[in-house]
């Protein structure tokens, strides 16, 4: 029996020594230039899991055109294919993604380019020339992460990318090709069954809240099909007021980001003045990103790759009755230019570069408008829909687009002190600051991630932890975690790499060094500063803020008001003894 068991061991070790040779020689795919083909040819079904294998053992780092790519997890399958998760194509591949068919049907667009992927099928069709183009590897979904992975192959027939793969440093260079622009010069939600249904205010001012829901509905779309309360998010958020009082997309938000909804619209109908108190968010808002006024090119790249994009104007129109000299009943085609601010809310659900000025009872520079949607019911416009000129003075200058939806399954708990959300900001006249809010474990548990805002362009941060928390003195066992930045202000959830344990009972900290680019006050925070923020609660949170991290001062006594960071934990699990 040892010496069978030693033929064994010498086996494959000769066997991993032929493979090893192999790849030197060979260079897995050659290095010196850009392949199309497969990464193995010839007898791929003896070795090929085991290299696999051996790819796996280590992380597969990533670039695209030359740039690293962090936070995507790659792996290679058994047979030989480099499999990528599908968001790759739309964070960083400008695409559009849509699932039909009760998520059969994968369908991924870039400019007028449509590719077409069915499960378990490995044909892809290519709209442009209508060819149907065979892949060695079915699609099919990851059940484990309730993710769909593609193949490296997959972006060289489907969107025409070239790579490099280079086994020595287990690193992946794509190439993307594409010199076009990535968004076509009409698209439009209709079209893709992506419109979230219509709906009525009536006589309230509920518009930022109809406008809100539906961006959110349409981010889920065609997926998911929701209708959310818009009484509930009117009536039950951590704000002061009435339906009447009206509203913008930061209250939205920050009643989404505390989980305090969305909740089915049929268990809070609409227009009755009341909501009940026991409903719970059938899901979670992780991310949303705020568009910089008169960023088109961001807008519709918004709306291409993710969800509508509320965004506000200014209307002299009342409802779906009313006249306006800015307003062409016949065109459904609006256009306001002069000093008055914005006053409504709507969603921007696609857009037509070559929509005709001439449709439009101002005179205008040039073609173009956005497709969008109102909340006055199907009697205003088209169905609804209306055009609003890319020209006219409000369209675009605010917007939000929510871009992370996940169901309520993906955290255990969230710990916060800001149900108001982002009211004003703090810093010391530099673009650099930290800022921590300390919790305690409400029982065995692991923390998993954090969020907070970014109140600017292209922030920076980096996550710090404290365990046992006592005393301003502690912040100096901070240890880092995690690091990033982010392209657009907005709201973020970060992801730890690994769980951190936390014992029940146990005072921790959370701190976020932040820099924002030309910011004095980068720092976001709740605070009572008018008639709707009254309801702000200082009791309930500990926060802290520092210049440089070493000398802190509590938000809540020096400064009034509660810091914008969460913590979001999972209970421990404790396994079954027998």
């Amino acid at each position: 029996m040892d010496n069978l068991k030693f033929f064994k061991v010498f086996a494959v070790s000769v066997l991993l020594l032929i493979i090893c040779v192999f790849i030197g020689m060979n260079d897995f795919v050659f290095s010196e230039e850009i392949r199309r083909e497969p990464f193995f040819e010839g007898n791929r079904e003896v070795w090929s899991s085991i290299i696999a294998s051996n790819v796996n053992s280590q992380k597969i780092k990533l670039h695209i055109n030359n740039r690293d790519i962090e936070g995507i997890r790659l792996y290679m399958n058994d047979v030989g294919d480099i499999m990528f998760p599908a968001e790759l194509v739309v964070d960083e591949l400008d695409c559009g993604m849509r699932m039909y068919d009760n998520d059969k049907q994968l369908v991924i667009q870039r400019n007028n380019t449509v590719v077409t992927w069915y499960l378990g099928d490995n044909r892809i069709t290519i709209s442009n020339d209508g060819t149907n183009k065979e892949l060695s590897t079915e699609l099919y979904i990851e059940n484990d992460e309730d993710k769909i992975y593609l193949p490296l192959e997959f972006l060289v027939e489907g969107l025409e990318c070239q790579y490099m793969w280079i086994p020595e440093t287990n690193t992946l260079n794509i190439f993307d090709l594409f010199s076009k622009k990535a968004y076509p010069d009409a698209f439009y939600y209709k079209d893709m069954d992506k419109l979230p249904v219509v709906k009525n205010q009536g006589s309230l001012g509920t518009c930022w809240a109809f406008a809100a829901l539906s961006a959110l509905e349409s981010t889920l779309l065609p997926k998911e099909v929701y209708e959310f309360a818009v009484d509930h998010m009117t009536i039950n958020n951590g704000f002061y007021g009435t339906q009447n009082d009206g509203g913008e997309y930061t209250m939205a938000l920050a009643y989404l980001a505390a989980w305090q909804g969305p909740v089915y619209a049929a268990d809070d109908p609409y227009g009755d003045g009341v909501s009940p108190d026991n409903l719970s968010a059938v899901k979670h808002v992780q991310e949303a990103r705020i568009i910089s006024a008169k960023d088109f090119d961001t807008i519709k790249e918004m709306v291409f790759k993710y969800g509508a994009v509320q965004t506000s104007l200014y209307t002299s129109l009342k409802d779906e009755k009313d006249d306006s000299e800015f307003y062409n009943p016949i065109t459904s085609a609006y256009c306001y230019i002069g000093t008055e601010k914005p006053n409504h809310d709507v969603v921007i659900v696609g857009w037509d570069d070559n929509y005709s000025k001439d449709n439009f009872n101002t005179e205008i520079e040039a073609d173009g408008a956005f497709i969008c949607m109102n909340s006055w019911g199907e009697a205003f416009g088209k169905d609804g829909i209306f055009y609003v000129s890319y020209y006219d003075t409000n369209i675009g200058i605010h917007n939000i687009v929510y871009t992370g939806v996940e169901d309520v399954g993906n955290y255990d708990s969230i710990y916060q002190s800001d149900l108001c959300g982002w009211v004003g900001q703090l810093g010391y006249m530099k673009d650099t600051a930290y800022f921590a809010n300390v919790y305690t474990a409400g029982s065995h548990e692991t923390l998993e991630a954090v969020s907070f805002y970014a109140t600017g362009k292209n922030t920076g941060y980096e996550v710090y932890f404290v365990p046992n928390f006592r005393d301003t003195e502690s912040f100096k066992n901070m240890r880092p975690v995690i690091s990033g930045e982010f392209l657009n202000a907005g709201y973020y959830t970060v992801d730890f790499d690994e769980s951190i344990m936390l014992s029940e009972g146990e005072k921790f900290a959370v701190i976020v060094k932040i820099k924002t680019p030309d910011a004095e006050r980068p720092i976001a925070v709740e605070y009572a500063v008018d008639k709707s923020t009254q309801t702000v609660d200082l009791s309930d949170g500990e926060g802290y803020i520092s210049l440089q991290g070493t000398v802190w001062e509590s938000t809540e006594k020096m400064q009034n008001c509660n810091v914008c960071l969460k913590a979001f934990t999972n209970k421990l699990k404790v396994g079954n003894n027998k």
